[in-house]
């Protein structure tokens, strides 16, 4: 079988999950979470603060509560994983779903202008497939039109825009590191912002709402005399994970994002000539690909894909829309978002892939 994607995970974090275990003997938020979001911070640059949380859906949700208010409005692309909109209605806000650029596959500037209200007091782009194409463009928009921004970078972490770190700018800055993402750590997420008051606000959410705990946990110490002024929820971060994540982050520059780039340049290279393949254009020197995603045209997608299944070769149709989900379903179409669905296909990514994993790969979609 060639995987669609997998963590790429061995010894050392293995020594490092142990030394968590057997020297540190604290599982939970403590020291070696602390010391993971500092390295974060180094990485990313431009003096943003860190905050890790037990996953990239916490690190949305907390970001969307952190600065807005129950009832308020928050545009955001149908075309994104549904942890991205439980994240807005977890907040207890209202997904407004807007289209897609067909060529970028991330949020349409016109048609969320378009859906504003008096009640959107936000958006929420997402960085599909890494693409930070429009970063500049968002913030330009949530400028105008007087909105908190924050970012699903979830697939984009390591990416560079003009020379600077996506999370090293902006707004609020969200990443995942799930088990698949270009590092992980077993499960997790960040949030990276400026804010004082966004800082201060996540901080304590993640962490049952206990006012000030974060600089206590991290000195592997308790609150137990303190206060509650919000709705908290069990989000932070354990020192198993962040140990993970630490050794993810030391072998991501050398080991994992040059494979990444290397791979959709193949890709891009071998693809880029087929009629029935249309690419979505990218700086491959500057983004970090997490996924592959195509669109095939004239009808062969389910040609495609039998073809694949044939060859054991996992193939992802990532996302279904979420305005066509029973919960989030919306009262209009977005025509473009759903003929860019009928015919999107991701195909494998991560950094064990072979050449002659890559070559099978395109030879059987360059055969349709």
């Amino acid at each position: 079988m060639i995987r669609l994607s997998k963590s790429v995970v061995g010894k050392a974090e293995s020594e490092a999950v142990a030394h968590v275990i057997e020297d540190i003997g604290y599982l939970g938020m403590g020291e070696t979470v602390g010391t993971f979001e500092k390295e974060l911070q180094d990485y990313v640059g431009g003096g943003y603060r860190c905050i890790c949380v037990n996953s990239g859906t916490a690190a949305l949700h907390l970001a969307v509560q952190a600065v807005t208010r129950p009832g308020d409005e928050v545009l955001v692309p149908s075309f994104t994983f549904v942890s991205t909109y439980q994240a807005i209605t977890g907040a207890g806000c209202v997904p407004v779903s807007c289209e897609i650029n067909p060529d970028t596959l991330t949020l349409d500037l016109d048609d969320a202008a378009r859906r504003i209200t008096p009640r959107t007091t936000a958006m929420l782009p997402v960085y599909y497939a890494s693409n930070i194409a429009m970063v500049d463009e968002y913030q330009a928009f949530a400028h105008e039109h007087n909105l908190r921004l924050v970012e699903d970078a979830a697939h984009a972490f390591g990416a560079t825009h003009n020379g600077k770190k996506i999370g090293s700018f902006g707004d609020v800055i969200c990443f995942s590191f799930d088990g698949i993402k270009n590092i992980t750590s077993g499960e997790g997420g960040a949030i990276f912002t400026s804010n004082p008051e966004t800082i201060a606000a996540v901080s304590d959410s993640r962490l049952l709402g206990v006012c000030k705990d974060s600089e206590k946990r991290y000195a592997g110490q308790r609150s137990w005399v303190f206060d509650v002024v919000d709705q908290g929820y069990r989000y932070h971060m354990s020192n198993i994970f962040a140990a993970i994540g630490r050794v993810q982050l030391g072998r991501f520059e050398q080991e994992f994002a040059p494979k990444r780039k290397e791979i959709a340049k193949r890709y891009t290279a071998l693809l880029q000539d087929n009629p029935n393949v249309k690419l979505t254009k990218m700086d491959y020197d500057s983004i970090v690909p997490h996924i592959f995603p195509i669109q095939i045209l004239n009808d062969k997608r389910d040609a495609l894909i039998e073809k694949f299944k044939a060859l054991d070769i996992q193939y992802g149709i990532q996302y279904r829309p979420n305005h066509l989900l029973s919960y989030f379903r919306s009262s209009y179409p977005l025509p473009i978002t759903e003929e860019v669905y009928s015919r999107i296909i991701s195909i494998p990514m991560h950094p064990e892939l072979t050449d002659d994993d890559i070559n099978l790969i395109c030879n059987t979609i360059n055969s349709l």
